[in-house]
């Protein structure tokens, strides 16, 4: 072991062979097992862009209780999005994997010859994607790289689903109810909660993940390149200055700005050999976007509304939402399933929807303010039997600022594999060289298929060396070892080094190759 590994790890750590005891005696004067990290983690461990980073690593056989491995198991780390696996799995705690929520349109008024005479109402009630992720076998559907994180990384694509699928199915409802027009308003009711993230709206109605995708391919060298906006609704259209350079010259394409008015100004170069590059805008005001979306589909839908269509939405003429719920229903959604919208969640990290979870636990205990959801999921796994000191949590998504231990986030796991479901939480998480965040991460390792697990990274500018800093690098979940354990595992990396994006890749592919040692070692 290399002096750099070990003056992290010497004080309650030693190396072993795979078969090595793990339930060695500890060093004089520390009561907690001595660490069991297999030779093959160690190597990844000890490489030079983690030397002045910190490891914590807690391994654990579920079936058994016995503790694998704890390398600084009992310290607080900051976990990134593995976050996600606390604010989902309260929320699964709460309702359960088959829980839908229902979308509805309610009428304000009469309907005479046809004729709605008042408002009609689209109340926005949290679902994460509205019918427009969903596959015909009834699944969610997702990309491995998802939009949600086009801007920052590079590779990110779309599913083939119509986003605008949910508002065309309640417009279709509105038509069949037998209103052919509205006299009123079309009102998006966005009222049952209201919350922030990153500076981001969350809120109870949710469009294309309330973002605008731009799909830019490449033209003829010295041509324009084509940008494909995504939904296209009104008043939105895009301003490109993209040009096509020859294949191979170094180009980039700045993110989407909103220049006002509908307008998206975007500019850049794009190599003439290039694959489609995504790009997207996060909607700033999510209710009026989705307002104008319905109209234009109960256009498509042949109910004619005689309001401008890309009005600024409001409530404020709304009854309290008592009232509003207690209104007849012309349209309903029905949501996807909890465990396919945590699916859609845990598999490509989506930040938004697992703090709309957190929301909506807010809600549940009967108030608007997100801010109290995350009390809320604490006094859940409380209830549940975890240690809830193991975590410091502000948000549901795992921004900076949340810290957790690696045998509290193992604890979670092992909560979670004793419920009868816990096969259909399993699958919620990315699967190591198969599928979300973990696709491409350790595909030709013998571990690949048997690691179920929640990645979370943290990623900033280190101006002083011109280079990247990686704040945390984090996989835990379960994991069927080679000798047939079941094992609940966290692998938590702080203050790791990188000289560019790929080798923030590399981190993953790293915190993976240590997952698949252990995976191998026991």
């Amino acid at each position: 072991m290399a002096a750099a590994l070990m003056l992290v790890v010497a004080s309650v750590a030693t190396a072993c062979t795979p078969d090595a005891d793990p339930a060695a005696p500890a060093p004089a004067g520390d009561a907690r097992p001595v660490s069991q990290v297999p030779d093959a983690a160690l190597e990844v461990m000890d490489q030079p862009e983690y030397a002045n980073g910190r490891w914590h690593i807690t391994a654990t056989d579920i079936d058994t209780g016995e503790v694998l491995i704890d390398l600084d198991g009992d310290k607080m780390a900051e976990p990134g999005s593995f976050v996600k696996t606390y604010s989902v799995g309260a929320a699964w705690l709460t309702w359960g994997p088959d829980h839908t929520l229902t979308t509805p349109v309610k009428r304000v008024g009469e309907v005479v010859g046809g004729v709605l005479r008042g408002d009609l109402v689209l109340v926005g009630k949290g679902d994460l994607t509205m019918g427009g992720r969903t596959k015909p076998d009834g699944t969610v559907d997702f990309t491995n790289l998802d939009h949600n994180d086009a801007n920052p990384l590079p590779g990110a694509t779309l599913t083939p689903e119509d986003p605008l699928t949910g508002l065309d199915d309640l417009a279709a409802q509105v038509k069949a109810s037998g209103i052919d027009a509205v006299s009123g308003d079309v009102v998006v009711d966005d009222r049952l909660f209201a919350g922030e993230l990153a500076g981001e709206p969350i809120t109870p109605i949710i469009i294309n993940q309330n973002i605008l995708d731009l799909q830019i391919t490449p033209g003829d060298v010295g041509e324009p390149a084509t940008v494909e906006l995504t939904p296209a609704v009104e008043p939105w259209r895009v301003v490109s200055d993209i040009r096509t350079v020859a294949a191979g010259e170094q180009a980039a394409v700045t993110n989407p700005a909103s220049a006002g008015g509908g307008e998206i100004v975007i500019s850049g170069t794009i190599a003439a050999d290039s694959d489609p590059q995504l790009k997207v805008l996060v909607l700033e005001d999510p209710a009026t976007f989705a307002r104008t979306a319905f109209i234009e589909a109960l256009g498509r839908a042949g109910v004619s509304v005689g309001v401008d269509p890309i009005a600024v939405n409001s409530t404020a003429a709304l009854a309290p939402q008592a009232g509003i719920d207690a209104l007849p229903s012309v349209a309903e959604l029905e949501s996807l399933p909890l465990e396919e919208e945590a699916t859609y969640v845990m598999k490509i990290s989506y930040n938004r929807g697992a703090q709309t979870f957190v929301c909506l636990l807010a809600v549940e205990t009967g108030t608007d303010d997100c801010s109290t959801g995350v009390s809320e999921a604490g006094r859940i796994w409380k209830d549940a039997g975890l240690d809830i000191t193991g975590a410091s949590l502000i948000d549901g998504s795992g921004l900076d600022g949340n810290y957790i231990t690696a045998e509290n986030a193992v604890q979670i796991q092992t909560i979670m594999a004793d419920r009868a479901d816990a096969e259909r939480w399993r699958d919620t998480l990315p699967i190591l060289g198969v599928d979300g965040s973990l696709s491409t991460v350790q595909a030709d390792s013998p571990a690949a298929g048997k690691v179920f697990a929640k990645t979370g990274t943290l990623a900033g500018g280190d101006s002083f060396n011109g280079r990247l800093r990686l704040g945390t690098k984090t996989l835990g979940g379960v994991m069927e070892t080679q000798s047939g354990r079941n094992v609940a595992f966290t692998i938590i990396l702080n203050q790791g080094f990188a000289d560019d994006i790929d080798g923030v890749f590399t981190a993953n592919d790293d915190v993976g190759a240590v997952a698949a040692a252990i995976q191998q070692g026991f």
